[in-house]
């Protein structure tokens, strides 16, 4: 990367940032329930469906068309099962860049984006998405393109993965990313649980079948191993928050499953996707 773009990226997140920061947030989270964003699988070509399957959309105002928030997902290689990077999509993206954009004063990009960490397109949107990573397989320019993503400003949301072999692959991939660094978890008192919505819990969300079956129980993890709900961080020297692990989670379920089952909308998307989820952006581009 060179001099010039790098003061280019840089520019161009310094004004979304500046955005993030003046966006109102509504005082408590309270959506409407709608038959939306039912799963329907697909999407793999990154082509997002024309219909929407009924998830709102906007225009983007032409002279801001490159200072909207964008939900970047990252495609990757995984070695067990392919298009592991796909799940939830194209649904979660959709709604979650819906929700963002109707509960904030923040402008959201209606479509997302998806993108590979070779292609230097990354490092013109400052937040990555990276879901179910339990099979994750980085190529060596992988590792080095998000060390310099991450170094030079960026974030990386990490997502949906359980029990201890998928934390273990994770864990060794990441590795290969910051040798010299350690993911730490992140108490409840940390701000990102703090700074748009009060949270008063680390939550674990199920997916809406786990959630279901444990209904009676109130069991919200998917294996035995993955009890315990894990958001950790991995910083920078100066001490900046540039990963946000979220492990036996799965924010992305609640976002995309929204439309399937009421007491699941009330009780997981309503209450816990969405608010942490929210607050995770913020956090990212306000620091």
């Amino acid at each position: 990367m060179t001099e010039r773009m790098s003061r280019q990226r840089s520019g161009r997140w310094t004004l979304l940032r500046i955005a993030v920061l003046a966006m109102a947030v509504c005082g408590v989270l309270q959506l409407s329930h709608a038959q939306r964003g039912r799963f329907r699988g697909g999407g793999m070509d990154g082509v997002v469906p024309g219909d929407r399957n009924g998830v709102p959309t906007w225009e983007i105002d032409g002279e801001f068309k490159n200072d909207v928030f964008t939900f970047v997902r990252v495609k990757y290689n995984s070695y067990r099962r392919w298009n592991r990077w796909a799940t939830d999509y194209p649904d979660a993206d959709l709604n979650f860049s819906y929700r963002l954009q109707q509960l904030t004063s923040l402008k959201v990009d209606p479509n997302g984006k998806i993108l590979e960490l070779n292609d230097p397109e990354i490092f013109r949107y400052p937040f990555l998405y990276m879901i179910e990573p339990g099979d994750l397989e980085f190529l060596p320019d992988e590792v080095a393109a998000l060390r310099n993503y991450l170094l030079g400003g960026g974030f990386l949301m990490v997502d949906d993965f359980w029990g201890e072999d998928e934390w273990f692959n994770f864990y060794q991939e990441i590795k290969r990313v910051f040798p010299e660094r350690e993911p730490i978890e992140l108490p409840l008192e940390h701000p990102i649980f703090h700074c748009v919505y009060d949270l008063t819990e680390k939550a674990q969300i199920p997916s809406i079948g786990a959630a279901q079956a444990g209904r009676g129980s109130g069991v919200t993890w998917e294996r035995p191993d993955a009890r315990e709900v894990h958001y950790k961080g991995i910083f920078d020297d100066k001490g900046r928050l540039m990963v946000m692990i979220c492990h036996n989670t799965d924010l992305g379920d609640g976002w995309e499953r929204e439309g399937e089952d009421p007491w699941y909308f009330t009780e997981f998307s309503e209450k816990k996707a969405y608010p942490l989820g929210i607050n995770i952006v913020f956090y990212a581009m306000t620091h």
